[in-house]
């Protein structure tokens, strides 16, 4: 016995087990505890104890994360092409591989041994290394969840559970972002991702290839694309997905601002934060049983209506509307489960449909996270540009909230939201799944 669990665990109509998916879901906590460092942390723990120049800072970041970000379809494409049984390479091999390397990467980020001009060598490379290790992880990581189960109702448990997992990991980073705490995040990382990988051990395996022998034979990276730019239903669902990122990412970019100028209540952010990803771990929950009762696509759809409800009531605040802002803060926090969950598991069943499942789950993963990665960008360089446009100069506002400020935080991202709604309606996404009769 190899000690992997029977293959009857796979067979459809046979929902893997709640132990079976924490144990899987569980490394979602330190690989989200590292995002929110990585992204908020690192500049301000370059300019302020090592006093480098914040566009130096930034422009490093960019060209690592630009070149991080396309080599995210080819590391995907290599994880479909290593995986026949006879190479041994499983998802849980390439996890085991690819964290430590982001343990040292990670370590190495907020460890700079050097000052001056090998500083800046030493920050390109320690994000380099970071982020291609992240990479590498988080595709081989999302392509086995899409392995797990086979209705709609599994595959929500997966995401879900998974995901749930993340948002307690991205609490548990927003408590140390400080230049000084930075060595804590390091060793809760390390702690966490050595728990977790031991944890693989039990998590359910990676699913058999519907048509069987296929997975033995290398697939050539013309074919693995040429499937992937045929599914149609992929297509749609990546443009809706798009669409909605950007929406989520707008609000994300601008809401210190919006904090500070608008509700003119800066030191509330961190509760703000805080009761967001509080709520959305509560939440999980709901989204997961109404996903296994009216289907993915409409549970994602009620979550995006949820959320534009929710979210428009931004526009009528002003300065010192703390409370009313901490329930937008919540009720849009309980939305956000729909959005972290439903999407995967709504692009594991397009894999399946099309005929991919088994065989190519790590290119499609690798053009999501590229799209993922794309939305931040696109957020910044939309949101940030259009305020400029009309005038908004941050910190400088009067006794009247800027209006510019407010319709890009909350009127724009509602707009998306709807006509990513919209485009999810409409997309030809495979048939729901009917749960199995039982005899």
């Amino acid at each position: 016995m190899n000690g992997q669990p029977p293959v009857r665990s796979l067979v459809a109509g046979a929902s893997p087990r709640l132990a079976g998916l924490a144990a899987y879901g569980a490394l979602r906590m330190p690989l989200a505890l590292l995002e929110l460092p990585l992204f908020v942390l690192l500049p301000a723990f370059y300019s302020q104890q090592h006093g480098m120049e914040l566009a130096l800072i930034g422009a490093i970041l960019f060209a690592t994360r630009l070149l991080d970000a396309v080599a995210d379809p080819l590391i995907g494409a290599a994880i479909d092409r290593s995986r026949p049984p006879a190479s041994g390479w499983t998802y849980r091999r390439w996890l085991w591989v690819s964290l430590p390397a982001l343990c040292v990467g990670f370590w190495a980020i907020f460890s700079p041994p050097v000052d001056g001009a090998l500083l800046v060598a030493w920050l390109a490379l320690a994000s380099m290394l970071t982020y291609l290790a992240y990479s590498a992880a988080s595709i081989a990581y999302q392509a086995w969840g899409a392995e797990i189960g086979s209705s709609e109702r599994d595959r929500a448990r997966v995401t879900g559970i998974r995901e749930g997992f993340g948002l307690v990991g991205v609490v548990f980073a927003s408590t140390l972002l400080a230049p000084d705490q930075a060595p804590l995040l390091v060793i809760g990382f390390a702690a966490l991702a050595a728990i977790a990988a031991m944890a693989l051990r039990w998590a359910p395996p990676q699913g058999i290839a519907p048509n069987g022998p296929a997975r033995a034979v290398a697939m050539s990276l013309r074919a693995t694309w040429a499937s992937v730019a045929g599914n149609r239903a992929f297509r749609w669902l990546l443009a809706a997905f798009m669409l909605n990122g950007i929406a989520t990412a707008i609000p994300a970019t601008l809401v210190l601002f919006f904090v500070r100028d608008v509700l003119q209540a800066e030191a509330q952010v961190p509760t703000f934060l805080a009761s967001y990803f509080l709520a959305g771990a509560l939440g999980m929950p709901l989204w997961i049983g109404l996903a296994g009762r009216i289907g993915l696509r409409n549970a994602w759809l009620l979550g995006m209506a949820f959320a534009v409800l929710a979210f428009v009531w931004a526009l009528g605040l002003g300065p010192g509307d703390v409370w009313p802002f901490w329930v937008v803060c919540v009720l849009t926090g309980l939305a956000l489960g729909a959005d972290l969950a439903m999407p995967p598991a709504l692009l594991s069943a397009v894999i399946a449909g099309h005929g991919d499942g088994g065989r190519r789950e790590g290119a499609y993963f690798g053009i999501w996270n590229l799209a993922t990665k794309f939305n931040l960008a696109i957020a910044a360089g939309l949101g940030l540009p259009l305020l400029g446009l009309f005038g908004y100069v941050p910190g400088a506002a009067g006794a009247e909230p800027p209006l510019s400020l407010t319709l890009a935080y909350a009127a724009l991202p509602s707009a998306l939201k709807l006509a990513a709604g919209a485009l999810l309606l409409t997309a030809p996404l495979p048939d729901r799944e009917r749960p199995a009769t039982l005899p």
